[in-house]
């Protein structure tokens, strides 16, 4: 169906003269004429009857009227889920109960008038290939693994440098420590089944444990978060790592213990990644708040991937800035 000519149905109908409704659309009484002739053949009924005072509905037109004006808010609507500014803002995150998630949630309660679609995609290279497709506006990720490059058009800076704690339950000889570090975990088993090789965590702690002389069992099947807590906490070997900010709750029972790592402090680079030229103002908005809410960790003390980008505060951003390419 022609909207234009639904428009005109709908502009006639509300002025009650062609002449009026054609001096509404900035068009001529003939056009207003022709649209409705060419609506009325494609409905098989007469919308108008001629009065001497302008135009009135029939009753068909009467009928028409309601689902008329539903069909142009439905386009209004259509057009508006996909034209930036107007639609949502659609951010990827890696898990909705880890800390980038939390990140958003902060930016929303400064931007509360922000909409935003939260996706969940299964790994670094599906969440940057939907960034340059336009599937996406950006994505929280660790662009890490040496030699690592984003394509051209891609854009990255570190938001967010998140410490890794050791988890275990209470029989695991560190469960008493205030404090481990790494080089204390050598030959120790680190119970990750979540780690799917070529994935950009598995890489992270991969590169991790080959710096430390660690053990990553990836033994599986992975039956989520809460069977993985289960086995933690009655194993007196076996042992996991958790970031900081990841939110967790386990019965009373398991009395799991999270023991800060230092000397150094491992933490996971979480950077955010957007297209080029992508013109959505809630993008520049994100950016900026991520430049002034999380400072990032500066100085020694930090470990981090060699691919990863330096751990430095990152820059409030320009709309149309391009920034150098995370490698």
């Amino acid at each position: 169906m022609d909207l234009n000519a639904v428009r005109t149905f709908i502009a006639a109908a509300d002025a009650g003269q062609f002449q009026e409704a054609a001096t509404t659309l900035s068009i001529t009484q003939q056009a207003v004429s022709k649209r409705i002739a060419v609506l009325e053949k494609e409905l098989g009924v007469k919308l108008f009857t001629r009065a001497p005072r302008g135009s009135l509905l029939t009753i068909d037109g009467q009928a028409f009227l309601p689902y008329a004006r539903a069909l142009v808010q439905a386009e209004e609507r259509a057009a508006a889920s996909v034209r930036p500014g107007r639609r949502a803002l659609r951010v990827d995150v890696i898990g909705r109960r880890v800390s980038v998630a939390g990140l958003l949630r902060d930016f929303h309660r400064v931007y509360p008038e922000t909409d935003l679609d939260v996706v969940t995609l299964f790994d670094a290279n599906a969440a940057i290939a939907a960034v340059r497709s336009g599937t996406i506006d950006a994505t929280f990720r660790a662009v890490t693994g040496p030699g690592r490059q984003l394509p051209d058009g891609i854009e990255a800076i570190p938001v967010f440098d998140e410490p890794l704690h050791l988890f275990t339950g209470p029989a695991h000889e560190f469960a008493a420590a205030d404090a481990v570090t790494p080089a204390q975990l050598a030959g120790r088993r680190i119970w990750m089944p979540g780690n799917v090789p070529g994935t950009e965590w598995a890489a992270y702690y991969d590169e991790l444990a080959a710096a430390f002389g660690l053990t990553i069992d990836t033994v599986g099947p992975d039956f989520g978060i809460e069977p993985l807590l289960d086995t933690i906490a009655a194993s007196s070997t076996l042992a996991t790592f958790i970031s900081e900010r990841t939110p967790l709750v386990w019965p009373a029972g398991h009395d799991l213990r999270r023991i800060p790592l230092h000397d150094p402090t491992p933490v996971y680079p979480h950077s955010l990644i957007w297209r080029t030229g992508n013109p959505h103002p809630a993008l520049a908005a994100l950016r900026d708040h991520l430049a002034s809410a999380y400072p990032g960790r500066v100085g020694s003390g930090f470990w981090t991937p060699k691919g990863a980008q330096p751990s430095e505060p990152p820059r409030r951003l320009p709309d149309d800035c391009v920034t150098g390419r995370t490698r």
